[in-house]
């Protein structure tokens, strides 16, 4: 049985912590290197850092923050946002990323995906696919969810696969911030078309919807959230020791359970 990880995952912006709803509405929570430090010491699995306005801003991601971030994790970090080229594929490796995500780059540079994997190899290439609905089909939406593309998620996903995305991560922003659990019929869809692992984002309000999740849906791999984690409404420990009790294979204490 693969073991599931649990991603807390940290939206940068300006230099700070945020979360909103349906990616709107965003409100300052912490310092992303205080919260790094506490994830990293308290069973998290991996972290996610996006710096969520760098494609919309049209920028770079801030390194000076990523840096000292970084200092303070000891689990891998996974790290996005205005990643438009394979030169900042490297400048974000050298602030001690060991995973780049790339969105909104990867739709106005198709070709990156393909160069960057056959740099650094799949496995340092995670596809970040920001999905909602629009007349019954999955779009897939750029600039932080702000612009609707018009593409069909499945497809542009099984295409960035193919051309060397190692992970994928599904962004539901139907399901962000709701708290109603995460998106099973997107999530499904993803699975079924395509073989490397997929990680869940988008609509976690407790523990019940991991479980939920992983118990429905045993092809997905991790189970990222953000404000439920922030706002401590669910202690990673508690969910992996709930996770253990329902047979569902996790890290505890940097050991896999039974």
């Amino acid at each position: 049985m693969i073991t599931k990880r649990i991603i807390p995952c940290l939206d940068v912006r300006d230099g700070k912590v945020v979360k909103g709803v349906n990616f709107t509405g965003l409100r300052e929570i912490d310092s992303p290197v205080e919260l790094a430090k506490y994830y990293s010491a308290n069973g998290a699995d991996e972290l996610v850092f996006y710096d969520i306005t760098a494609s919309s801003d049209g920028r770079k991601i801030f390194t000076d923050i990523l840096c000292e971030t970084a200092k303070n994790v000891f689990i891998p970090m996974t790290v996005g946002g205005g990643i438009n080229s394979v030169a900042d594929f490297e400048r974000v490796l050298n602030c001690g990323a060991d995973k780049v995500s790339v969105n909104s780059g990867a739709i106005r540079h198709p070709e990156l995906v393909e160069e960057a994997a056959k740099l650094y190899g799949d496995q340092c290439v995670v596809l970040s696919a920001d999905i909602r609905r629009v007349n019954g089909q999955f779009h897939i939406f750029a600039k932080g969810g702000r612009e609707d593309t018009g593409m069909e998620a499945i497809e542009w996903i099984k295409r960035c696969v193919g051309n060397g995305a190692g992970e994928v991560v599904v962004n539901s922003i139907d399901t962000d911030g709701v708290k109603n659990g995460f998106d099973l019929e997107m999530l499904d869809a993803v699975c079924n078309a395509v073989k490397v692992p997929v990680i869940a984002s988008g609509g976690a309000g407790g523990i019940e919807d991991f479980i939920t999740l992983f118990k429905t849906l045993p092809k997905v791999d991790a189970g990222l959230a953000a404000s439920i984690f922030h706002f401590g409404e669910v202690k990673i420990k508690d969910l992996k020791e709930r996770m253990k009790q329902e047979g569902i294979q996790t890290r505890l204490d940097g050991v896999f359970n039974d």
